[in-house]
């Protein structure tokens, strides 16, 4: 196993793995497999148990070879029961991503590149942020709008966000790798975001993190 792409940022780490693994594969690279046992019994189908795998397997190697405990909160955001790092998980086809800070919240999404987000584009790019999709190539910009706003979600940690009404991305101009600015008017404080992001052939890749209130 070998880290596809990571990016350091202060205190925030991403990481990127592409995953080549078996299931046996991912099984083995684990000292202590009990202490997932129970969740993984959960999963049926294949493809989502390597993924799972993939994750805490990457999770081990951001954190020196050491197996943490995952647990979730009812929203379903990840936590460190050892409260050693916030985290943030996501996966898209043949990848996983993991994003940590010590001391911020963070937030990551991973959105495989594909035609299919053209004809879903309206149900969460608002007409305030066409702009920025007729800037770029609108594949990639529409794939960077869709995992900003999952990013900002899983930072926001609320119930029922709409993402074309609560959710808003300010206008860039989109490029290969880069950070843009949202908001969001879900919550009442009109919380601010700055989203990193980085693309690839295969993929669109958003992070972000925010001081802990």
């Amino acid at each position: 196993m070998a880290i596809y792409r990571q990016y350091k940022q202060g205190g925030l780490t991403v990481a990127v793995w592409k995953v080549e693994e078996t299931i046996e594969q991912l099984r083995s690279m684990f000292r202590d497999f009990s202490i997932y046992e129970e969740d993984f019994s959960r999963f049926s189908a294949e493809k989502r148990k390597q993924e799972w795998l993939a994750v805490r397997a990457l999770l081990k190697e951001l954190c020196g070879g050491e197996e943490k405990e995952i647990g979730y909160a009812p929203s379903g955001k990840p936590f460190l029961k050892d409260q050693s790092a916030y985290v943030s998980f996501s996966h898209t086809r043949g990848y996983v991503a993991v994003a940590m800070h010590p001391d911020a919240e963070v937030g990551i999404d991973i959105e495989q590149y594909g035609m299919r987000v053209q004809k879903l584009a309206s149900r969460f790019i608002r007409e305030d942020e066409m702009s920025s999709v007729q800037a770029g190539d609108d594949v990639y910009a529409m794939l960077l709008h869709w995992s900003a706003k999952e990013t900002m979600f899983k930072l926001m940690d609320e119930e029922a966000v709409d993402f074309l009404e609560h959710l808003r991305i300010l206008p860039f101009i989109p490029a290969t790798s880069g950070e843009l600015h949202a908001v969001e008017s879900k919550s009442g404080r009109g919380q601010q975001f700055r989203i990193l992001y980085d693309t690839h052939p295969d993929y669109v890749l958003t992070y972000s993190c925010k001081e802990v209130r």
